[in-house]
C-alpha cells in the first residue's frame, strides 16, 4: 500500500495464471483446527521505482467458520499487521516477528514499525500483550537498492557529492558532516571490498564507473582539496582480486573473471568530468579543472625511479615533419569491438577529461591534459606492496582499461589524424615503459620461484603481449618495438633456464605476430613505395623502411639469419631468432618448446596463405622472400628431424590388420629390412649426412617435423624461382647435399597414409599382435654390433648419431592406432574429406619437391660435384615412388626419371650401381599397378632404363640381375602385387622392343625377350606361392626350390632365402629364420673367399658346420657358377665384409630368440676374428656381453627349455598330387600334441579336398595301399623320438646336443603274430622304425623328407629288456636330481615296488626267468634280462633308502610300506636274479696252465710282495 486508506492499495502483486496479471491483495489458504497455523504461501511483489515512507505491507487475519450459523458471516476479522518497505531509506528485509493489533490501526501508523508503535490514545489492543506472534521472512531481488551496508554507504556518499544536498546528510543510522565527508567517503571506498560478493557483483558496473570517476573529478570538500584517486585504485584493485578469488564466479579459458572482462568490453567509457553543478549555498564545489592534481607527479617520478633505474625514452622523434594519412582504421576497430553501447537506467557514461597543472613549484613543467590512462598508468606505477602484486597478477584487466581508455580518448580527442607520436604525453610513455620492465621483472621472478608460479607468470606474459600487441594499433610503433627489446633482452638477462626463457618469449612473440597489420610491421615488401598502406604509420616506420633493399643483399645472405634482417624485419627475426635458440637448445622440457617455435611459424604461414590480402602471387613472392632465412634454420637443423623409416611402421600395411595381411605376403619394409636383410631399399630407407658434425641433438617429434617441412615447402612453393636457382648455384656441395636430404625427410613425411576405416569397431583388437611384431622389429632394429650398425643405415636418424634416434613406436599419441580410435566418431563423409585433403597435399607437397629437384638438376649441369648431387636427386626420386603416390605426381616423376636417365644414363650406370638397383624396383613395382596410366608410365620408364644401360655398356647384365632380383623380391613381399597386369606391362615392354627400329640391328632385343622370358618364369612360381598361401609347409618347400634353382645365382638365392626368413619370422620359428640367415652367411663367404684371402674370413661354407652340417650345400661346386669379378654379379651390399657380419649377427639374435644359446656361440666364433681383425672394440664388447647372456641363459634354463616335437607325416591318396606316398618328418613347436597336428592338417586338407575325402589313419602300422579308397586323401601321422645309436651318445651329452642336429627318428609299433596289437608278454612283438631325413634339423624348413627307412623287431624277450631298462633309467633319473625331488622319486618308486603295480616286474620276471630256455639263442638275451633285474632291484633299494631321508614325520607308515614291498618283491626276484646258465660261464678254449704260469709271473708276486710288506 502507498497510503493508508483502502484506495491506496495498489496492484503490484502477482497473480496466478488463472487469473489477472496483478492483484491489489492475496488471501492464504485455510489450517483447519489449527490455532496456531503455518502459512507456507509465498508472495511476490512487483515493488514500485519510487518508494516512500508510507509503502508499506498490511497484513488482515480472519477466522473461517466451517459450520455456518443462520445470518452470521464467514469470516471473523480478527487483527492487523503491517511492515513498513523503506526504513531509514533502506529496504526492510529478512525474518520478522509482528505484533497483531486486533483493532482497527490508528491513523499515521505505516510511518512506524508495528514493533516501535508510539503509545496511542484510546491505546492499541493487541493479541497476547504486543508480542510478536506473526513470523514472515521478505527477500528482496532488486537492481536499484543495494542492501549491503559498504554499497549504500558509498553510493550515499557520491551521490552528496554529485547533487545538492544540506548538511549533515544522513547515511544507514549515521549523521555525517560536510567536515568529515572526506574521511568518510574515503572510508567507505576502502570499505566497498567488506561488502557481500552478490551485491557487489549486482551493482559492479556501476561501482567501477564511480570508483574511475572519483579517480579523475576534481573537486573540494569543506575548501580543501579531495584526493581519491589512490584510495579508488586501491579499492578497483581488491575488487578485482575478490571477484578472481570467488569460486562461485565463471572464468574464461584463460582465467579471467567474466564480470570484468564483460565490463570492460562493453561498460567501460572514459569517466565524464563534471563541471558545473549548481550548490546552493553549500561550501563543497568541484574544482577548476585547471587548478586540480590527483597524486603530484614528483612524488610519482621517484617512486618509479625505484622501479626502474633507467628509463628508456622512445626513439621516435615528434619533431619530424611527414604527412597526414587517413583516419586511423584500427583505432576505429578497437572501438567498435571494445565499446557496445547500452543504454540503462542505472549507468553514467563520461566521455569528457580533466586537466591538470604542474604539480610543484619545485619542479615546474608546462600545463598538460591530464586523462584517466594517464592517471590509470600513474597508479600502477607507483603502487607498492599487495596492491602492487595484484595489480600485476591481474594485469589483464588494468592492461585492458589502459588500451580501451587509450582508443578512446583518440578518439575523442580526434587524434586519428595525428602522428602516433603525437598522440600520448611524454609522461605517460614513461609510465608505459615502466609499467612493461616492472611486468617483465616480475614474470621473471616468478619463473625462478617453485613450478606453482609458472602459471602466473605465463598469464601475465601473455597479458603483457596482448597489451603490447594493442599498443601497436595506438602508439607510435618505434617505441613499442623498443618495448619488445627491452622485453626480450630483461628476460634473457634474468633467467638462466633456457627451456623457461625460450618458451616465455615464444608465447609473448606469436600472439604479438598475430597482428593483422604484422606483414607491414615487418616491412615485407621490398621498396617502400610499393608496401600496402598502413592506416597511420610510425615515423620510424617509415624511416626504417628506407633500408637497404633486397637487391643490395647477397642471395647467400638472404636465406641467413642476419643482423641487418633482424633489424630491418623486427618481430620476424625476434621470431626466428627465438626458433634458431630452441632447435640448438638441450635439456629437460625442450621438446615442448621446439614444438611451440615450430607451431608459430606454422601458423603465421597459414594465417598468410588464408589471408585474402596476400592472394595475388606477386604478393605471395614478397612474403616468401621475408621468411627466405627459416629454409637456413631448418637445413642447421636437419640432424634433429624426426626420422620417419622408423616412426612410420606402415610400409606395406597401410589397409587391414596384420593378420588380414599376412596372407598376402606382407610385411613391414623395415622388419623385412632387419630380418631378411634386404638390399633393396638400402639408400632410400635411410639417410646419410656424413658432412654433419657429432652432436648430441634433442629430436624433434613426427608432427613438429611436418610442421616445419610445411614451412619449407610453402616457402620454397612461393618464392621467386629464378632467386632459388641463383641460390642453388651457389650453394656448396655439402648445402646441396643437405637440401637432398631434407627433401628425402619431405618424401616420407608427406607421403599419403590412405582412408582410415569407418567401418571398423576397434583397431585396439589387433594392438596385441601388432606389439609381438614390435618387439621383435625392436630387438632387430636396435642390434648393435655389426648388424645393429647395417640396420641403422637403413634409418636415416640412427645412421646419423647412433643410439640417439628416438623410437616413437611406445608414445600412444603418434601411433596409427590411436589416430584411427579417435576418429571413429566421426563420419564417413569426414573421412572422405580427411583424405581427400591428405590426398591433395600429399600430391602437392610431393610436386614441390620434385621442383626443387629439378631446379637442382638445373643448377648442378655446370659444378663440378654433379655426380654425388645426382645420386642424392636419384635417392630422392626412388624414395617418392616407394610411397603411396597418386597417378598425377607419378606421371610427372616417371617424366623426370626419364629425362635422367636420357640426360646422365652414363653415369647413373656406372656410379649410382644400387640406386639404380633400387630404382628397377620401384618401376617394377608401380608396372603392376592398377592403374593404366601408372602402368604405362612405368613401363616408358622401364624400357627406358634397359635401353640407355645397353647403349652405355653395350651388354645389360648389370640390369638384368637388377630387374630379376626386384620382381624375386617383389613376389615375396609385396601385398599390392598382382602378376596379371605385370603380365601386360611385360608384354608391352617386348612390344616396345620389337617396334624400336634403331635398336633392330643389335642383340638388344634378343637379351629383353630373354630377360622377359626368365620373369614370367618367376610370376609362374609365384601363382603357385599364392595357390598354397594358407599351406606353410607347403610354401616354404616351393620357396626353398626356387631359391635352389638360383644356386647358380648368389644374388637371387640371397633374396629368397632373405624372403623365406620373413616367413618363418612370422610364423615364429626363430631357429629356421636364423638357419636361413645362416645360408645366406655361408654364401656370401664362399664368394668373398673367392675375392678377398684374408685369414680371418670363413673360409667358405666350411667352416660352418659347427653351426650345421647343411650348410655345405651352399658350397660353390658347379660349373655354371658366377664369378664375383662378372658385371652384375654379388653387387649387392652384402656381399661385403660388414655385410656378412651382419647376417651373422642378426641370426646370432634370432637364435637367442629361438632358445639356441649354444649355437650363438658357434656363430660369434665367425665373427669374433673379423671385428678383432678391424680392431672394432666397442663391438667385441658388445659381442662378448651377448655371449655372456648367451651362457648364463644356458645354466639357468637347461631343463626348462623345449626344443620342438617331431611327428612322422605320410601322405597317399591320388588327390595330394606329387605329395602321394611321400613321408616327410615335421617340425612343431614344443609340447605340441598328436591331436593338435592331427586336427590340423585334418582341417586344412579338408578344406583343400573336402572333409568326407580326407581321412587320417590312426595306427602306425604299414599302410597297404591297395585297401584304401583311391577317392579319397589319407594321412598317417606318427609321434617320433630322435634316435641315437650308442657311439653317438658319448658326444651326445647336453639336452641341447640331445635336441639338435638330428637326422634319425624312431617310432615303435607293437604287435602278435596273430596280427593282433597287443598280446600276453610271450606273445608281445615290438617293430622299431628308424627314418633318416634329407637334412638334418633344424633346417631352413620345419619339414624334410625321409629319404631312409629301416625297421627292427623286437623279439618278446628283447622288449621285455627294453622296458626294464626304462625303468631302471627313470629310478636313476629320480635318485641322481639335484636338487632331490621327493614327489618325484616316491611317483617312479611307486611304479616299481607299490603294491599295485607289483605284479608288472614280478609277471616279467616269471614269464622270462622262471626258466632257463631251452633254445641256447636265448641265453644271452635271458642273461641280460636277469642283469636287467639285477640292476633294476638294486636301484629300488637305493630309491627307498633316499625316500627314507626326504620323507616327513606324517609319511612314515607310507614309507614303511613301500619298505615292505620292496622286500617282498626282491625275495621273490632273487632265486630267478641268482640262477646262472652254466654255459654261458664255460670256457670257450681250455688254458694250459703249465704253458701259461701267468699267477707265477714276476710282476704278480712283486705286488704280493708288496702288500705283504705293506700289511
Amino acid at each position: 500500500m502507498c497510503g493508508e486508506d483502502a484506495s491506496n492499495a495498489m496492484p503490484v502483486i502477482f497473480g496466478k495464471s488463472s487469473g489477472p496479471e496483478f492483484l491489489q491483495e492475496v488471501y492464504t489458504a485455510v489450517t483447519y483446527h489449527n490455532k496456531s497455523p503455518d502459512f507456507y504461501e509465498e508472495v511476490k511483489i512487483k515493488l514500485p521505482a519510487k518508494l516512500t515512507v508510507n509503502h508499506h505491507l498490511l497484513f488482515t487475519f480472519y477466522h473461517i467458520s466451517c459450520q455456518q450459523k443462520q445470518g452470521a458471516s464467514v469470516e471473523t476479522l480478527l487483527g492487523y499487521s503491517w511492515l513498513p518497505i523503506l526504513l531509514n531509506e533502506r529496504l526492510q528485509t529478512g525474518s520478522y516477528c509482528l505484533p497483531v493489533a486486533l483493532e482497527k490501526l490508528p491513523p499515521n501508523y505505516s510511518m512506524h514499525s508495528a514493533e516501535k508503535v508510539p503509545l496511542q490514545n484510546p491505546p492499541i489492543k493487541w493479541a497476547e500483550g504486543h508480542k510478536g506472534v506473526f513470523n514472515i521472512e521478505v527477500q528482496a531481488v532488486s537492481s536499484v537498492h543495494t542492501q549491503d551496508n559498504h554499497l549504500e554507504k558509498f553510493f550515499t556518499l557520491c551521490h552528496s557529492l554529485e547533487s545538492q544536498v544540506t548538511f549533515p546528510i544522513r547515511v544507514l543510522d549515521q549523521k555525517i558532516s560536510e567536515m568529515a565527508l572526506e574521511h568518510e567517503l574515503k572510508l567507505s571506498i576502502i570499505c566497498l571490498n567488506s561488502s557481500r560478493l552478490e551485491p557487489l557483483v549486482l551493482f559492479l558496473h556501476l561501482v567501477l564507473d564511480k570508483l574511475f570517476q572519483l579517480s579523475v573529478q576534481p573537486m573540494v570538500i569543506a575548501g580543501q582539496t579531495a584526493n581519491f584517486s589512490q584510495f579508488a585504485f586501491e579499492s578497483v584493485v581488491a575488487i578485482a582480486n575478490s571477484l578472481h578469488n570467488s569460486k562461485d564466479l565463471s572464468k574464461d579459458q584463460h582465467g579471467r573473471n567474466c564480470l570484468l572482462a564483460s565490463y570492460v568490453h562493453y561498460v567501460f567509457r572514459l569517466p565524464e568530468v563534471q563541471r558545473d553543478v549548481p550548490k546552493s549555498g553549500a561550501p563543497t564545489a568541484l574544482l577548476d579543472p585547471r587548478s586540480y592534481h590527483t597524486y603530484g607527479r614528483t612524488s610519482a617520478a621517484a617512486v618509479s625511479s625505484k622501479l626502474l633505474q633507467a628509463r628508456v625514452m622512445s626513439s621516435s622523434n615528434p619533431d619530424l615533419a611527414g604527412t597526414h594519412s587517413a583516419a586511423d582504421e584500427e583505432v576505429k576497430n578497437i572501438m567498435s569491438s571494445k565499446i557496445a553501447d547500452r543504454n540503462c537506467s542505472r549507468m553514467s557514461y563520461y566521455c569528457s577529461g580533466s586537466s591538470d597543472a604542474p604539480s610543484s613549484p619545485a619542479a615546474p613543467r608546462p600545463a598538460s591534459k591530464k586523462h584517466f590512462h594517464e592517471e590509470l598508468a600513474l597508479q600502477m606505477v607507483v603502487s607498492t606492496g599487495m596492491v602492487r602484486e595484484t595489480v600485476f597478477k591481474y594485469a589483464w584487466f588494468f592492461f585492458e582499461l589502459l588500451v580501451k581508455s587509450m582508443a578512446q580518448h583518440v578518439h575523442n580527442m580526434d587524434k586519428r589524424d595525428s602522428f602516433r607520436r603525437t598522440r600520448f604525453s611524454d609522461r605517460f610513455m614513461d609510465d608505459i615503459t615502466t609499467i612493461v620492465n616492472v611486468v617483465t621483472s616480475e614474470i621473471a621472478a616468478l619463473l625462478v620461484k617453485p613450478q606453482k608460479e609458472n602459471e602466473q607468470a605465463e598469464k601475465m606474459n601473455i597479458s603483457l603481449a596482448f597489451f603490447l600487441y594493442d599498443l601497436l594499433s595506438l602508439m607510435d610503433r618505434g617505441f613499442v618495438f623498443n618495448l619488445i627489446r627491452h622485453y626480450c633482452s630483461q628476460l634473457s638477462a634474468k633467467l638462466s633456464n633456457l627451456p623457461t626463457l625460450i618458451s616465455m618469449r615464444l608465447e609473448f612473440l606469436r600472439i604479438l605476430c598475430s597482428h593483422e597489420h604484422y606483414l607491414n610491421l615487418n616491412l615485407f615488401f621490398m621498396n617502400a613505395d610499393t608496401a600496402p598502406t598502413s592506416p597511420c604509420p610510425s615515423i620510424s616506420s617509415q624511416n626504417s623502411s628506407s633500408c637497404s633493399s633486397f637487391q643490395d643483399q647477397k642471395i647467400a645472405s638472404m636465406f641467413d639469419l642476419t643482423s641487418e634482417y633482424r633489424q630491418q624485419h623486427f618481430l620476424t627475426g625476434l621470431l626466428f631468432t627465438e626458433l634458431a635458440a630452441a632447435l640448438d637448445a638441450e635439456g629437460e622440457g625442450i621438446s615442448k618448446v621446439q614444438r611451440k617455435a615450430v607451431s608459430a611459424i606454422h601458423s603465421l604461414l597459414s594465417s598468410h596463405d588464408l589471408d585474402p590480402r596476400c592472394v595475388k602471387p606477386e604478393v605471395k613472392v614478397k612474403i616468401a622472400a621475408l621468411y627466405l632465412p627459416l629454409v637456413g634454420i631448418i637445413l642447421d637443423a636437419l640432424p634433429q628431424l624426426c626420422d620417419f623409416t622408423v616412426a612410420d611402421t606402415r610400409r606395406y600395411r597401410t589397409s587391414g590388420s596384420d593378420e588380414e595381411q599376412e596372407g598376402a605376403g606382407a610385411i613391414n619394409q623395415n622388419v623385412a629390412l632387419a630380418i631378411a636383410g634386404n638390399n633393396f631399399n638400402l639408400k632410400t630407407s635411410g639417410i646419410v649426412l656424413s658432412s654433419l658434425p657429432y652432436k648430441q641433438y634433442n629430436m624433434l617429434n613426427a608432427d613438429t617435423t611436418r610442421n616445419l617441412m610445411i614451412c619449407f615447402l610453402w616457402i620454397m612453393k612461393n618464392a621467386d624461382q629464378s632467386l632459388i636457382r641463383k641460390w642453388i648455384a651457389d650453394l656448396p656441395s655439402t648445402q646441396l647435399n643437405r637440401i637432398l636430404d631434407l627433401l628425402f625427410i619431405c618424401v616420407l613425411c608427406f607421403e599419403y597414409k590412405g582412408k582410415q576405416s569407418s567401418d571398423k569397431v576397434s583397431t585396439q583388437v589387433l594392438q596385441k599382435s601388432r606389439d609381438v611384431k614390435a618387439r621383435l622389429e625392436e630387438a632387430l632394429l636396435r642390434g648393435e654390433g655389426a648388424r645393429g650398425e647395417m640396420m641403422r643405415r637403413r634409418a636415416p636418424g640412427n645412421d646419423r648419431f647412433p643410439g640417439l634416434n628416438e623410437n616413437l613406436r611406445w608414445k600412444k599419441e603418434q601411433t596409427h592406432w590411436r589416430q584411427a580410435n579417435e576418429k571413429l566418431d566421426k563420419t564417413k563423409a569426414e573421412l572422405d574429406q580427411e583424405a581427400l585433403i591428405s590426398g591433395n597435399l600429399a600430391t602437392e607437397a610431393h610436386l614441390i619437391i620434385l621442383d626443387m629437384q629439378e631446379n637442382i638438376i638445373q643448377a648442378s649441369s655446370a659444378l663440378d660435384c654433379k655426380d654425388s648431387l645426382l645420386g642424392g636427386v636419384l635417392r630422392v626420386l626412388v624414395n617418392s615412388l616407394n610411397c603411396d603416390q597418386s597417378t598425377t605426381y607419378l606421371t610427372h616423376c616417371f617424366a623426370t626419371l626419364r629425362a635422367l636417365i636420357a640426360k646422365f644414363g652414363d653415369l647413373l650406370f656406372e656410379e649410382e650401381v644400387e640406386q639404380c638397383f633400387d630404382l628397377c624396383h620401384q618401376v617394377l613395382h608401380h608396372c603392376s599397378s592398377s592403374m593404366d596410366v601408372t602402368r604405362s608410365q612405368a613401363c616408358a620408364t622401364l624400357y627406358l632404363l634397359m635401353r640407355f644401360s645397353f647403349g652405355a655398356t653395350s651388354n645389360f647384365a648389370r640390369v638384368k640381375m637388377q630387374v630379376t632380383m626386384s620382381l624375386a623380391s617383389l613376389v615375396g613381399r609385396a601385398p599390392d602385387f598382382n602378376e596379371e597386369h605385370l603380365r601386360r606391362s611385360l608384354r608391352t615392354i617386348l612390344a616396345y622392343s620389337e617396334e624400336d627400329t634403331a635398336m633392330q640391328m643389335t642383340p638388344f632385343p634378343t637379351q629383353v625377350e630373354e630377360l622377359l622370358c626368365n620373369l614370367n618364369s618367376i610370376l609362374y612360381d609365384t601363382v603357385k606361392m599364392r595357390e598354397f598361401q594358407e599351406d606353410p609347409e607347403m610354401l616354404m618347400d616351393l620357396m626353398y626350390r626356387i631359391a635352389k634353382s638360383y644356386q647358380a645365382s648368389p644374388d637371387l638365392r640371397l633374396t629368397w632365402l632373405q624372403n623365406m626368413a620373413e616367413k618363418h619370422t612370422k610364423k615364429k620359428c626363430y631357429t629356421e629364420a636364423a638357419m636361413c640367415l645362416v645360408h645366406a652367411a655361408a654364401l656370401v663367404a664362399e664368394y668373398l673367399s673367392m675375392l678377398e684371402d684374408h685369414s680371418y674370413l670363413p673360409v667358405g661354407s666350411v667352416s660352418f658346420q659347427n653351426i650345421s652340417s647343411n650348410v655345405l650345400e651352399e658350397s660353390v661346386v658347379s660349373e655354371d657358377t658366377l664369378s664375383p669379378d662378372e658385371d652384375g654379379v654379388c653387387a649387392g651390399q652384402y656381399f661385403t665384409e660388414s655385410g656378412l657380419v651382419g647376417l651373422l649377427e642378426q641370426a646370432a639374435e634370432l637364435f637367442s630368440t629361438g632358445g639356441l644359446y649354444e649355437t650363438v656361440n658357434e656363430v660369434y666364433k665367425l665373427v669374433i676374428p673379423i671385428l678383432e681383425a678391424h680392431r672394432e672394440f666397442r663391438k667385441l664388447t658388445l659381442t662378448h656381453s651377448k655371449l655372456q647372456r648367451a651362457f648364463d641363459s644356458i645354466v639357468n634354463k637347461d631343463h626348462k627349455r623345449m626344443f620342438g616335437t617331431y611327428f612322422r607325416v605320410g601322405f597317399f591318396g591320388s588327390k595330394f598330387g606329387d605329395l602321394d606316398e611321400q613321408e616327410f618328418v615335421y617340425k612343431e613347436p614344443a609340447i605340441t600334441k598328436l591331436p593338435e597336428i592331427s586336427h590340423r592338417l585334418e582341417a586344412f586338407y579338408g578344406q583343400c579336398f573336402g572333409a568326407e575325402f580326407v581321412e587320417v589313419i590312426k595306427d602306425s602300422t604299414p599302410v597297404d595301399k591297395t585297401k584304401l579308397d583311391p577317392n579319397k586323401a589319407y594321412i598317417q601321422i606318427t609321434f617320433v623320438e630322435p634316435y641315437f645309436d650308442e657311439y653317438e651318445m658319448k658326444d651326445r651329452v647336453t639336452y641341447f646336443e640331445k635336441n639338435f642336429n638330428l637326422r634319425r627318428f624312431m617310432y615303435t609299433t607293437p604287435f602278435t603274430l596273430e596280427g593282433r596289437p597287443r598280446g600276453e608278454l610271450h606273445e608281445q612283438y615290438r617293430r622299431n622304425t628308424v627314418l633318416t631325413t634329407m637334412h638334418a634339423f633344424p633346417y631352413i624348413k620345419t619339414r624334410i623328407s625321409v629319404i631312409q627307412k629301416e625297421e627292427f623287431v623286437l623279439t618278446p624277450i628283447e622288449v621285455a629288456i627294453e622296458d626294464m631298462k626304462k625303468k631302471t633309467l627313470q629310478l636313476a633319473v629320480a635318485i641322481n636330481q639335484e636338487p632331490p625331488d621327493a614327489k618325484m622319486l616316491q611317483m617312479v618308486l611307486q611304479g616299481s615296488v607299490g603294491a599295485t603295480v607289483n605284479q608288472g616286474p614280478l609277471e616279467v620276471a616269471q614269464v622270462f626267468l622262471a626258466e632257463i630256455p631251452a633254445d641256447p639263442k636265448l641265453y644271452r638275451h635271458h642273461n641280460k634280462l636277469r642283469l636287467c633285474f639285477k640292476e633294476f632291484i638294486m636301484r629300488c633299494g637305493e630309491a627307498v633308502e633316499k625316500n627314507k631321508r626326504l620323507i616327513t614325520a606324517d609319511q612314515r607308515e607310507y614309507q614303511q610300506e613301500l619298505k615292505k614291498n620292496y622286500n617282498k618283491l626282491k625275495e621273490n626276484l632273487r632265486p630267478m636274479i641268482e640262477r646262472k646258465i652254466p654255459e654261458l660261464y664255460k670256457p670257450i678254449f681250455r688254458v694250459e696252465s703249465q704253458k701259461r704260469d701267468s699267477f707265477h709271473r714276476s710282476s704278480f708276486r712283486k705286488c704280493e710282495t708288496q702288500l705283504s710288506q705293506g700289511s
